[in-house]
C-alpha cells in the first residue's frame, strides 16, 4: 500500500469516526450565520502556502498554512498578515485531501470568514462556504463570487434554496459585500450600547 493510499485510508477512518459525533454534510450557512459565527472577517490576498507533516504516530498528518496579506479587516483585527491552518496538503509524494476543503493559490484575492483557527480542520465558517473570491469583472469592478465562482447578488439567499431569479440583477461589489458585513456586525446584540 503506498503512503498516499495509507494516508487516505487513515483520513477516511478519522472522518468516519468524527461522523458519529458530528454530521459530515456541510449545511450552507446563511449570511447572518456567516457573520455571527466568524471570529475574523477580512479581505486579503494569498501570499504564501506551505504544507508540512505534524504530530507523531497515529496522530501524524499533513497540514497546510495559508498566509494572507490583509487588505481590510471587516470583523475583528486580523493584523497586516494572517495565517490559517487547514488539514490536508501535499508534502513530497504524500497527499492528504479533505473533501470540500477550499483550495487556495498564491495571488488569490479573497474575503474569508474565519473561526476556530488552529483547532478546526478547516477554520472557515461552513468550510468552503466561508470563502468568497474577489474577481475583477469586464467593467473593471471588483465583484464577489462564491466558492463555485458564481457571482453573489443577494445576501438573503446565502444558505437557502434559491426559488426563482434574484430580485437583484447586478453582481455585488466587494465594497457592497463588506458594507453589508459591517452593518450586520454593528447590529449584533453584543455591539449595542447598554440601555
Amino acid at each position: 500500500m503506498t503512503m498516499k493510499i495509507k494516508q487516505f485510508v487513515l483520513l477516511t477512518a478519522l472522518l468516519g469516526a468524527a461522523a458519529t459525533t458530528r454530521a459530515t454534510t456541510v449545511i450552507p450557512p446563511t449570511f447572518d450565520q456567516l457573520v455571527d459565527q466568524a471570529e475574523f472577517i477580512f479581505q486579503g490576498t494569498v501570499t504564501d502556502i506551505k504544507s508540512q507533516w505534524i504530530g507523531e504516530g497515529a496522530e501524524r498528518s499533513i497540514v497546510t498554512y495559508v498566509t494572507f496579506k490583509v487588505e481590510e479587516s471587516v470583523k475583528g483585527n486580523a493584523g497586516q498578515s494572517y495565517t490559517i491552518r487547514m488539514l490536508g496538503g501535499t508534502v513530497g509524494e504524500d497527499t492528504i485531501e479533505v473533501s470540500d476543503a477550499p483550495r487556495f493559490q498564491a495571488g488569490d484575492r479573497e474575503i474569508v470568514f474565519v473561526e476556530h483557527n488552529g483547532s478546526q480542520f478547516v477554520p472557515l465558517v461552513g468550510i468552503m462556504h466561508g470563502r468568497f473570491h474577489v474577481r475583477r469583472n469586464q467593467a473593471g469592478r471588483d465583484i464577489v463570487t462564491d466558492n463555485n465562482d458564481e457571482p453573489v447578488r443577494d445576501l438573503t439567499r446565502l444558505g437557502r434554496e434559491s426559488s426563482g431569479p434574484s430580485p437583484r440583477v447586478t453582481d455585488l461589489t466587494s465594497d457592497d459585500f463588506k458594507a453589508a458585513v459591517k452593518e450586520k456586525v454593528q447590529a449584533a446584540p453584543s455591539n449595542r450600547p447598554a440601555q
